[in-house]
């Protein structure tokens, strides 16, 4: 076996090659498969197969990306790593940038070679990326300036984990569970407790004294009070117990008992506030959807965790077009040949 450091795809006689060791752990493509084309639709590899016959692979081009329709650009870093030692030049709009249907995002100009076989993961890495990101802004648009945390790792295959929540923070997320993708964007992660862990222990008040004697100084004390009785009841348990020291409480009540609502909200933060603890903030996770938000944030919900929202987001179209071919003009049927102005775009490369 050959590594794939020594390994590009360079025509269809390469593929042959590229052999799959049986004792592979997981599916997802490794960094080194990815730089060597591995991922790409096999159709580019056969142009570039043509091109080459023909002497023309290194035909110098223009390509721009558009998006289909609104959001958060995200993906960007991805992408200029992916082309970080090729001979081209790159105009982008930055991460994080609102974008506007069919604007140009990326604009690409170089020997068609250097880039053509990438086509496949670079649009790839903008789709996915900005249809979580848009996601996440809007479920933080709907919360205001209360914090909302990504908690959509468990939704989606673990190799991808990381870089959805690092899009949920570009997109604005205050705060990422998933350890990698939290770290990736320059944060520590956050999150509270799992039931597994007042499970075993048997008891939501144990679970709650035992986090806070265990637990670092900087972990935030907000405690899960839906496992075992009456939320409102084990949250003035937890309270009672912690005093001070507790931050938040937190509410996942499942779907088969009707979730958490907003009288149960209002309840519990009255009843909290009637028992002298007002400090105690109240975390909401379980389906939220922006207009969950909102309405559990009237309430009185000071927080959220966000999970299938974001991470079960679509990502949102990115298309590439050729816009100019050795120096005029040109493109297919349906599109305007030559570069479109986006005074929005930064030259990155």
């Amino acid at each position: 076996m050959f590594g794939m450091d020594d390994f590009f795809i360079n025509s269809l006689a390469d593929l042959p090659r590229l052999k799959i060791d049986p004792n592979r752990k997981f599916f997802s493509a490794t960094p080194e498969e990815i730089l060597a084309g591995a991922t790409t639709d096999v159709y580019f590899v056969r142009t570039l197969e043509i091109l080459k016959e023909l002497g023309l692979q290194d035909t110098p081009v223009t390509a721009e990306i558009f998006c289909r329709k609104e959001g958060i650009f995200a993906g960007v870093d991805e992408v200029m790593a992916l082309l970080k030692d090729k001979k081209v030049e790159v105009w982008s709009l930055p991460e994080g940038s609102p974008m506007q249907p069919r604007e140009v995002v990326m604009r690409i100009r170089g020997p068609y070679s250097e880039f053509g076989l990438f086509e496949t993961a670079i649009l790839g890495f903008l789709a996915s990326s900005s249809g979580w990101a848009t996601a996440a802004r809007h479920a933080k648009e709907a919360a205001g300036e209360k914090r909302v945390l990504c908690f959509g790792a468990r939704h989606v295959h673990p190799a991808v984990a990381p870089v959805m929540e690092r899009a949920a923070l570009v997109g604005g997320c205050d705060g990422a569970s998933c350890i990698l993708g939290a770290k990736l964007a320059g944060r520590e992660p956050q999150g509270t407790m799992p039931h597994a862990m007042i499970l075993i222990i048997g008891d939501t008040v144990e679970a709650a004294l035992a986090y806070h004697r265990l637990m670092p100084p900087n972990a935030q004390r907000t405690v899960l009070v839906d496992t075992f009785k009456d939320e409102t009841e084990e949250a003035i348990r937890v309270a009672e117990a912690l005093g001070k020291d507790l931050g938040g409480v937190r509410l996942d009540t499942p779907s088969e008992r009707g979730g958490v609502t907003p009288d149960l909200v209002k309840e519990l933060r009255a009843r909290l506030d009637q028992r002298g603890f007002n400090h105690v903030k109240i975390f909401v996770s379980g389906g939220l959807n922006p207009e969950r938000i909102r309405i559990l944030s009237e309430a009185g919900a000071d927080a959220f965790g966000v999970g299938s929202y974001i991470s079960g987001a679509p990502p949102i179209d990115m298309t590439l077009d050729l816009k100019v071919v050795n120096g005029k003009p040109l493109t297919k049927r349906g599109r305007i040949p030559g570069e479109i102005p986006n005074p929005n775009l930064r030259r990155m490369k």
